[in-house]
């Protein structure tokens, strides 16, 4: 399939908001109206899948007909160029999540042009019809079937095992607030000071998933942590009222983002195989 260069670029407003583009004048529209209404995160995941897809179709939003979305779907599956990720030498595709999210990314660019008149027909499938939608419409059969499986959770020993790989009270108290209160990775790196209710033993949450609020019960084992780091490990300069800051190296005391808390992660003492901390879909796209 043809590929070209779509690059995307984040930027800043006056209002310090996050601003996500592509350079085509139909997909940086749509995420402008995708910006007032999804959540950040959302947007640039959505960026990142229309910047794969139109990178390897090769072609500008009105020209792209169905036939070119099913050839996409082959070359996602077939991995190599088409893929547009790293990978190994024969490696395969993306997974059938991925590619029924982008898909899911592709129908939503098309509805808004739909809706605005700038194209007469979403080009991507509902389906593939079969003989029964005759007496069931809208029942064909999904474009991406996708397995259902069960989550994989560690044992107690792992979980001690895991806590016990890690080199700081900081990281012992961001993994405690994930396994023992289920937050995300994106949640625990957003906490500030003020949400920290050490009378109650609870997290508030100010920005989840989606924008809701909530409020957590936490074991008092992440407590026990985050005092610890806060006493000993927490630069006394830190300028800053997140929680969770770099320890070390230039960004010293400057909030810690998902790719510096990655570089700690102790792979290496863990051994391979060992589970990574987990970008969940609040976090953003590899």
């Amino acid at each position: 399939m043809p590929v070209t260069v779509i690059r995307l670029t984040r930027s800043r407003d006056a209002a310090g908001e996050l601003v996500v583009r592509l350079g085509v004048g139909l997909l940086d529209e749509y995420l402008e109206f995708l910006a007032g209404r999804c959540r950040p995160n959302t947007v640039l995941a959505v960026a990142y899948d229309l910047k794969v897809f139109f990178t390897v179709v090769g072609m500008p939003p009105g020209g792209v007909r169905p036939v070119d979305v099913l050839a996409f779907m082959t070359a996602q599956r077939a991995g190599g160029a088409g893929r547009l990720q790293v990978a190994d030498a024969g490696a395969g595709g993306v997974s059938a999540r991925t590619l029924r999210r982008r898909l899911s990314s592709v129908s939503g660019l098309y509805g808004f042009l739909l809706a605005r008149g700038d194209v007469s027909v979403n080009p991507v499938p509902r389906g593939l019809p079969t003989r029964r939608e005759r007496q069931r419409p809208r029942q064909g059969v999904p474009l991406v079937r996708v397995p259902r499986t069960l989550p994989q959770i560690l044992d107690p020993a792992e979980v001690d095992a895991l806590t016990a790989a890690l080199r700081t009270h900081r990281d012992r108290a961001m993994v405690a607030a994930m396994v023992l209160g289920g937050l995300r990775r994106c949640e625990v790196l957003g906490l500030r000071l003020s949400d920290l209710r050490f009378g109650e033993r609870r997290l508030f949450i100010a920005e989840g998933k989606g924008g809701h609020q909530r409020l957590i019960p936490v074991s008092a084992r992440f407590f026990t942590e985050v005092s610890a780091y806060l006493d000993a490990e927490r630069p006394a300069a830190a300028g800053t009222d997140r929680v969770f800051v770099a320890l070390k190296g230039p960004h010293r005391g400057l909030p810690l983002s998902a790719a510096g808390w990655m570089r700690s992660w102790p792979v290496p003492a863990a051994g391979p195989g060992w589970p990574m901390p987990p970008a969940t879909s609040c976090g953003t796209p590899a």
